[in-house]
C-alpha cells in the first residue's frame, strides 16, 4: 500500500510512504520567506539529520528526490498555465512572486543539499526540464534504491503449504 502524506506521519511497518516537502520546509521556504529565524533554519539541518537517522537504524529506506528545473523552464510552464484554462489552476499569485527569490531559493537548496545529504539517506537529483526523462529516472532511482540490499533468493517451499495444496486443490510439487 502507496500512502501520500503532506504532513509528517509515520507510515506503518511494511508500507510505503511519500513525503511532500513535509519536514524540509523550515530549510527552504520557511528560511527564505523569514518564517523561519536564522538560528532555526539552521538548527533545522541537525534535527533532520538525527530524525532521519533515526529512522534508517529502525531500517526505513529513505528515499530523498529532488527533482529540478531552470528559471526558463519554469518560466514556460507558466506561460503555459496561464493559457491553458486546464491547467490555469497550477498557477498562483504566489509562484509568480517567489520566482523573483530565485537565487535565494537556490542558495537554500544548495545548503540542504550539502548539509542533508548523508550516507544512509543521500540526495537523488532529477533533471526536471524534460518531463517525460525525469518520470522515467525518478522511477529508476526508486527501484534502484528500494532493491538495493533486499535479499531476493527464493524461500524454500512450506511442506504444510505442499500438504495442503494437494489435499485441498489437487496440485503437486515437481521437485
Amino acid at each position: 500500500m502507496i500512502k501520500y502524506y503532506c504532513g509528517l506521519v509515520l507510515p506503518a511497518s511494511g508500507t510505503l510512504a511519500i513525503f511532500d516537502r513535509s519536514y524540509y520546509g523550515r530549510v527552504l521556504v520557511e528560511r527564505v520567506e523569514g518564517i523561519a529565524s536564522k538560528c532555526q533554519w539552521q538548527r533545522a539541518y541537525q534535527e533532520i539529520n538525527e530524525f532521519e537517522r533515526t529512522l534508517a537504524d529502525d531500517n526505513v529506506k529513505i528515499i530523498k528526490l529532488f527533482i529540478h528545473i531552470d528559471k526558463a523552464e519554469q518560466l514556460k510552464r507558466f506561460k503555459e498555465r496561464l493559457n491553458n484554462p486546464v491547467k490555469r489552476w497550477k498557477l498562483t499569485a504566489e509562484d509568480i512572486r517567489n520566482r523573483e527569490k530565485w537565487t535565494k531559493y537556490e542558495r537554500a537548496i544548495n545548503a540542504m543539499f550539502k548539509r542533508t545529504s548523508t550516507l544512509k539517506s543521500p540526495w537523488h537529483l532529477i533533471a526536471g526540464n524534460h518531463k517525460w526523462f525525469a518520470r522515467i529516472q525518478l522511477l529508476k532511482t526508486i527501484v534502484e534504491q528500494l532493491e538495493h540490499g533486499v535479499d531476493l533468493t527464493p524461500q524454500p517451499i512450506n511442506n504444510e503449504l505442499v500438504t495442503l495444496a494437494y489435499e485441498q486443490l489437487g496440485i503437486t510439487t515437481i521437485a
